[in-house]
């Protein structure tokens, strides 16, 4: 049922995957080694970017470049040269944090959180690149900001701060970008690890990944109800998201970080990119970051 991608690629930290349609490729990144990956899924082609530095989470630009939350900031990466073009550091002076996940909502901005180097207790927060390229904070007080959604009437925000085990759905406003009326909707068991990344299909269910939960799984949360339980062969399983041309495959994203050397014996594919072809549900289709920044 889950296919591996690519056999002989791992990443240390793979993360944020992002299906980008016209050029039919699935794109992720490894965090810690600061490179972003491009596979065409036609031609079996695969292209990395690496970026000197950690990478957080990616978007696609209207003008079909990459988005980056970068250490140094949030920028612009050329696809064709790799060309970084920094224009905002909302936390220049918070040297201990770094970006992670992040994702456009349905109006174009692009939503990322920051936490702390050493996942200290709400050291983070969630900020909003809006088109122009002004940054409102959303969020404070995260630990580690991860899995973002909006629902398919576009009513509501999802997100999750892994160690709360929760997600939080927030009552979203297209228009201003504004979100109020946090609540919980969903809580992770502990035997099941720690959710981390996330995605919707278009039905309105939530599918989560699981850190140190060996999982995927689908979600209703208007009732909290788990409907699906996809068990993968790695134990961090780290986010999701759907492509191919009809949006039903899904594609996860692991880590090799934290394991032991020795337990690594025992799951040689933790840190590959899984897929799931013709899975029997499709996602929504991807948002790209509407900018004129250069």
């Amino acid at each position: 049922m889950v296919e591996v991608v690519l056999a002989d690629h791992v990443c240390m930290l793979g993360e944020g995957p992002v299906w980008d349609a016209e050029r039919h490729a699935i794109c992720w990144i490894d965090i810690l080694k600061g490179e972003i990956h491009e596979f065409n899924v036609n031609n079996a082609s695969l292209k990395t970017i690496s970026s000197n530095q950690l990478i957080g989470s990616i978007a696609i630009c209207e003008d079909g470049h990459f988005l980056a939350a970068l250490k140094n900031g949030l920028g612009t990466i050329k696809r064709d040269t790799g060309e970084i073009n920094i224009f905002s550091s909302p936390e220049a002076h918070l040297t201990e944090n770094r970006f992670n996940d992040g994702k456009c909502d349905p109006a174009g901005r692009f939503w990322v959180g920051t936490m702390s180097h050493l996942e200290k207790p709400d050291a983070g927060s969630v900020y909003v690149l809006d088109i122009d390229g002004s940054v409102d904070k959303k969020i404070t007080n995260t630990t580690i900001s991860n899995g973002m959604a909006w629902s398919p009437d576009e009513q509501t925000f999802y997100f999750i701060d892994t160690p709360t085990s929760q997600v939080m759905a927030y009552q979203y406003d297209k228009e201003s970008g504004e979100i109020n009326s946090p609540e919980p909707v969903i809580t992770i068991l502990q035997e099941d690890g720690y959710p981390d990344g996330m995605t919707i299909d278009e039905d309105g269910m939530l599918w989560i990944a699981h850190w140190n939960g060996w999982q995927i799984s689908r979600w209703n949360p208007k009732t909290g109800e788990k409907l699906l339980k996809l068990p993968l062969p790695v134990a961090n399983v780290t986010s999701c998201t759907f492509g191919g041309d009809d949006l039903n495959d899904l594609y996860i994203t692991t880590a090799r970080k934290d394991i032991p050397e020795a337990e690594l014996l025992n799951q040689p594919l933790a840190g590959a990119l899984f897929v799931w072809k013709n899975c029997g549900y499709k996602g929504m289709p991807l948002v790209k970051f509407r900018t004129t920044l250069q």
